[in-house]
């Protein structure tokens, strides 16, 4: 009876002596076989992955696979892209021709339930938005009654345009594609009154139209879009490190540890940030990693807040707000659970 009793003592007291023990993750040693990641990310979509002159991807979602390359090889050039149109996306995740889709995939409910895939966490908080021509005179979506609308097949979009129109009882035509980008081009050429999709990529595809100028976002944000990693459901030690990948980058942030700072910030004596950058704990091996991971992340990629800078906001093309991905501290909804 003792020797049970103390079993029992130390079983409730584990959780509470330090990080447990690696996670068996079939995805990461199938990885490390194969000696490079394989990412899945859009065809092209300025800001989160696309490609440059010499080829090489790159964008907001493609430093998740960059992060996840350095905390596995220590090498960021060991990923492999595949770009993936949205009806095929989560078959792709799905039949194991990725290991993992940071690509502007909403996370909904039939899609963590139906498809064999989870979504891990939150990278970015998007809404779906329309894109009109300026001489339409149109200033409001509540003004696109009797409108064709130009949206891609096997997204959101199509979903919530539906619930929009029938929402505000307005009569719509809509015009189905079977990628974003026939859809643009059918919208560029007039078939469409209107284009619609998720803001931030309207913002990215309008620097494609010859004449961007002419075209103007409208200001109804008509859903929820949060986005974020993807992958295959029943791998929880995959499922982690991913997920602890993005907060990894959104922790860094918070306490103040950059690209730049990040071998001084070694130095700390902050218990905080001791633990986050390995140098107390094994937070790294509990996730089949070593301890000094996200100091190797960090020194590739940056945090969060310089990836979104980088690609996404003041210093980039786009130039888009932080708004809702800020972090919690100045206003927004990006938050980091603690690492200890």
């Amino acid at each position: 009876m003792k020797l049970l009793q103390a079993a029992t003592v130390l079983a409730l007291l584990a959780p509470f002596c330090g990080p447990a023990a690696a996670q068996s993750s079939q995805t990461l040693a199938k990885i490390r076989e194969r000696g490079e990641l394989i990412c899945g990310s859009s065809p092209g979509v300025a800001g989160f992955s696309i490609q440059d002159g010499n080829g090489r991807w790159n964008g907001f979602d493609t430093d998740i696979c960059r992060a996840l390359a350095v905390a596995i090889f220590n090498d960021q050039n060991k990923v492999k892209f595949i770009p993936l149109s949205s009806k095929d996306r989560l078959i792709a995740l799905q039949a194991g021709e990725i290991d993992v889709l940071p690509r502007t995939t909403t996370w909904t409910l039939s899609r963590n339930l139906s498809q064999g895939v989870t979504f891990t966490t939150v990278n970015y908080y998007d809404g779906q938005g329309f894109m009109v021509a300026k001489k339409l005179g149109v200033t409001s979506a509540s003004k696109l009654d009797g409108a064709s609308i130009c949206v891609a097949q096997g997204t959101t979009s199509e979903l919530n345009l539906a619930d929009y129109f029938r929402r505000n009882k307005m009569k719509y035509e809509v015009a189905a594609f079977g990628t974003s980008e026939e859809a643009l081009k059918a919208y560029e050429s007039g078939r469409c009154d209107a284009y619609t999709t998720d803001i931030s990529a309207l913002s990215a595809v309008r620097l494609k139209l010859q004449d961007m100028d002419n075209h103007v976002i409208l200001p109804e944000v008509i859903s929820k879009e949060p986005l974020g990693p993807w992958v295959r459901t029943g791998d929880e030690g995959w499922f982690n490190l991913v997920r602890f990948t993005v907060f990894a980058l959104i922790n860094a942030e918070e306490l103040g540890v950059t690209k730049a700072n990040v071998k001084e910030m070694l130095k700390s004596d902050n218990p905080e940030i001791k633990r986050f950058l390995g140098l107390e704990g094994k937070f790294g091996e509990g996730l089949g990693l070593t301890n000094d991971w996200t100091v190797r992340m960090i020194t590739t990629v940056g945090n969060y807040g310089e990836s979104f800078e980088r690609h996404l906001g003041k210093g980039s093309q786009l130039k888009l707000e932080r708004g809702p991905n800020a972090l919690w501290t100045n206003g927004g909804l990006q938050y980091s659970p603690p690492f200890r």
